[in-house]
């Protein structure tokens, strides 16, 4: 039976509910607050540069092809997508690394640094293999109703992975300090530090290493122009500048939503917003969840980023570099134990016009540069500048070269933007931590328990963080709202 679908914001997870909901029959809605869709994938386009401003890694292409394939589409009917080599570098202190596109590659780099590694990363990754086969096929493709979706027969073999962890797997087989973090790094993406995270996640390093890392040719913000179209395709009607200030709701229903203070009526509501703030949409009586539990959950970090035009080629730079020469665990401490500005983080650089050339005027270069920082931190004019200040003198001397008179403009993007611009609880930038304690069922759930015909998807609920999960997660709620009309 058709239904009347509003949904709140237009990020992953809600372009990819409301793909399958339009593919059901439904009369399908999106209402984004800001000018342009994507969300936190949104896109800077100034002077002829052009900056992703969230996301900017494309791992596990599968996923991306499965939710196209689901609609008799191809990724490549949309976007041109190539495969980076090498795939990313990564600057310490004393050396670094360079992660090449195959694992061979990556096995001849190891066992430079730590000769007899090689053989411990394929079994390491065989394993991790195997995981992200049970994790893609057989876990995240559950709504997190129950805790018996995560028995199946291969989880029961796995039991204990999901009591060690992925530092302790990793720190058993590899010595090297620099190995160690280039092993842990992946699951900073699920946003937990690695003595937190079980070890079954090491399927992230499959789909690091195995599966390799992709880019969008015009970035990614060209991945939510292709489920725009197709969501448009499917009939979908998107509206921006359409914050949403109220879910209506009656006799414990919800009835539909206040947009700009016009009521728009709805069978079924869907919100892709920040969980927290979808819920403080409602009465107080309809939200589930108290302040005391968001206060006690752990939320992957936020971010201070900053957006950078060079009039100029960089050198001894690859489109994606990880600056890991300060003390890795010193500020994921920082980030998750004693909340606090980092004394000298790490941080990412990432530019996109070293493999396409679309990013930047010729001969210039398009730089993206992130610090991840604990959230609800506070958020200051003159912290940017002193961080800013502190990362590109690092880059200078990693890079060996003088930028800071090459800098045509630079803009940045930290907590209170999150919070204005994304209503992102205390800032986040990654939603909610993959913690054993917030995995599956233990996440906010997809459907309301107080209100009829209230939904919720994206990074705060199943699965979790990042983008592919954000597409599984539009799925398993469309696949939810069908089985409840």
């Amino acid at each position: 039976m058709q239904k009347k679908i509003a949904i709140i914001g237009s990020g992953f997870s809600s372009l990819s509910a409301s793909c399958y909901l339009a593919k059901a029959g439904h009369e399908v809605a999106i209402y984004e607050k800001n000018k342009t869709i994507g969300g936190r994938a949104r896109q800077l386009i100034k002077d002829g540069f052009t900056f992703d401003m969230g996301p900017s890694w494309y791992w596990m292409p599968d996923i991306f092809d499965a939710f196209f394939n689901d609609f008799g589409k191809k990724t490549a009917d949309y976007y041109q997508l190539n495969k980076l080599s090498p795939a990313y570098k990564i600057f310490f202190a004393d050396d670094n690394i360079t992660i090449g596109d195959c694992m061979d590659d990556i096995c001849k780099e190891f066992e430079r640094i730590e000769p007899g590694s090689a053989s411990h990363l394929r079994n390491f990754i065989e394993k991790a293999q195997k995981n992200y086969d049970i994790a893609i096929n057989k876990v995240v493709l559950r709504p997190g109703l129950s805790p018996l979706e995560l028995v199946t027969p291969e989880t029961a073999l796995r039991v204990d992975q999901f009591f060690k962890t992925i530092s302790g797997e990793v720190r058993k087989k590899f010595k090297n300090k620099k190995l160690i973090s280039t092993l842990e790094f992946p699951v900073l993406f699920l946003g937990a530090k690695p003595n937190k995270t079980p070890s079954f996640y090491n399927f992230m390093n499959y789909a690091d290493f195995g599966l390799g890392t992709w880019h969008p040719q015009g970035g990614m913000y060209e991945v939510v122009k292709a489920m725009q179209n197709l969501a448009k395709e499917l009939g979908v009607t998107i509206h921006t500048e359409s914050p949403a200030h109220k879910i209506k709701v009656k006799n414990n229903c919800a009835i539909g939503v206040t947009i700009n203070g016009e009521n728009i009526p709805a069978d079924i509501v869907l919100s892709g917003a920040d969980y927290y703030h979808s819920e403080s949409l409602l009465e107080p009586q309809y939200r589930q969840y108290s302040e005391t539990y968001w206060d006690k959950k752990t939320f992957a970090p936020s971010s201070l980023l900053f957006y950078v035009a060079f009039d100029t080629k960089l050198k001894n730079i690859e489109h994606h570099n990880l600056f890991f020469d300060t003390d890795f665990e010193r500020h994921a401490k920082e980030i998750y134990d004693q909340p606090s500005w980092p004394e000298d983080p790490l941080f990412y650089a990432n530019f996109p016009s070293v493999t396409d050339s679309s990013m930047a005027p010729e001969n210039f270069e398009t730089g993206f540069f992130l610090i991840p920082i604990a959230p609800n931190l506070t958020d200051t004019p003159e912290l940017r500048k002193q961080y800013f200040d502190i990362i590109i003198d690092r880059f200078e001397r990693r890079t060996q070269q003088s930028v800071k008179q090459n800098i045509l403009f630079k803009e940045s993007f930290c907590v209170n933007d999150f919070v204005e611009q994304y209503n992102s609880y205390k800032g986040n930038a990654y939603g909610m931590a993959n913690t054993l304690s917030q995995t599956a069922f233990l996440r906010p759930n997809l459907k309301s328990k107080k209100v009829k015909n209230l939904y919720f998807t994206g990074q705060l609920t199943v699965p979790g963080p990042g983008v592919p999960p954000a597409l599984i997660s539009g799925k398993l709620v469309s696949q939810l709202i069908n089985m409840n009309v």
